[in-house]
């Protein structure tokens, strides 16, 4: 019997008072391990309902609805979407799911054995912008990022791949008749992210949109995460000096320490190949999955991408990283 997630939500402290932040859970909460997936600008938490279930039965597993994203709320004030803000969330996501369970009281406090609770091994999972802040808080001190998957994110993102997906997103805030225009739709804009069968297209659309009272459709985000991009640093995070080629964060992920795993679409406009290359040469040196026919950003819900991914995680960690960079390992496409 397939599990099903847990929806969950808490109230998280940005410029301008509170927002909720919604977020699914599977698996166990006191297990050891924790899996921790963002998404990418426009999607949301449930693209990972199939990894994580594939998951929950090792691991406990927890997916975040970036502000304005999902089930998470639409920001009252438009400018407080930023990276800054998509930071302190996650970090406080991670304190909240992370805390200690209550102490037991009464006679269970009595007769209860004091056991020291193991200490959690936190593994990240970014797809695109998740991927970006993963790697801003993997490159902190102290960060409890054990394992770090980036799916189709690099430290240099080309203006010309910004520039298309913003274009890609036409007719912000237009609403939709019913469920299949919504479906039409997502084919179209999400077509290089790789094929879906048919059960896993109709999940995907539901779970990317809302509805309204007058029974029309709107995409699960606020359109002002689109109108209202903003330029400028984050608190704490170095940028690099390549600023004409794109968002340049070198020197964050040069930082970063943790063992790093890069899925990369082999048609991505957004992970070009050279930097791919690169960031098998610097920083954690990471090990790159490249997947054919496949642009930005692979879903992750392919049974050989699901197998990149279990594979790193639980990979042992007395395994030393390789003295030397190794080769992109390339994986064919298979048809849904």
């Amino acid at each position: 019997m397939s599990e099903k997630p847990r929806l969950c939500s808490f109230q998280s402290l940005g410029p301008n008072g509170f927002h909720e932040v919604a977020y699914t859970e599977w698996g166990d909460p006191q297990s050891p391990r924790l899996v921790f997936c963002v998404h990418g600008y426009t999607r949301n938490s449930r693209d990972f309902d199939v990894l994580a279930e594939s998951l929950a039965e090792e691991c406990h597993v927890v997916c975040m609805d970036v502000a304005g994203r999902g089930r998470s709320e639409w920001l009252a004030k438009k400018n407080d979407y930023s990276f800054s803000l998509y930071l302190t969330d996650a970090a406080a996501l991670l304190s909240r799911v992370t805390a200690p369970p209550p102490p037991p009281t009464g006679l269970k406090r009595i007769f209860r054995r004091t056991q020291p609770k193991p200490k959690r091994h936190i593994d990240w999972i970014g797809t695109s912008m998740g991927g970006l802040i993963g790697m801003m808080l993997a490159a902190r001190r102290n960060s409890p990022i054990r394992r770090l998957i980036l799916n189709d994110v690099g430290p240099l993102v080309p203006w010309p791949a910004l520039m298309r997906m913003k274009k890609a997103q036409t007719g912000l805030g237009r609403s939709f008749s019913c469920l299949e225009d919504v479906e039409f739709h997502l084919r179209e804009t999400c077509a290089s992210f790789g094929p879906l069968t048919e059960t896993q297209w109709r999940k995907v659309t539901t779970n990317s949109a809302i509805e309204q009272r007058d029974g029309s459709y709107v995409l699960a985000f606020d359109p002002a995460i689109i109108t209202h991009m903003r330029s400028g640093g984050v608190t704490g995070v170095a940028f690099g000096s390549e600023f004409l080629a794109g968002v340049d964060l070198w020197p964050t992920y040069e930082a970063i320490r943790c063992p790093t795993l890069v899925l990369r679409g082999a048609e991505s406009d957004l992970l070009l190949g050279k930097i791919a290359d690169d960031m098998m040469r610097r920083g954690p040196r990471a090990k790159i999955v490249e997947f054919e026919g496949i642009g930005h950003a692979p879903w992750l819900m392919a049974e050989d991408q699901i197998a990149a991914v279990r594979d790193f995680l639980f990979a042992s960690a007395a395994k030393a990283p390789a003295a030397e960079p190794v080769r992109r390992e390339k994986v064919a496409l298979h048809p849904a």
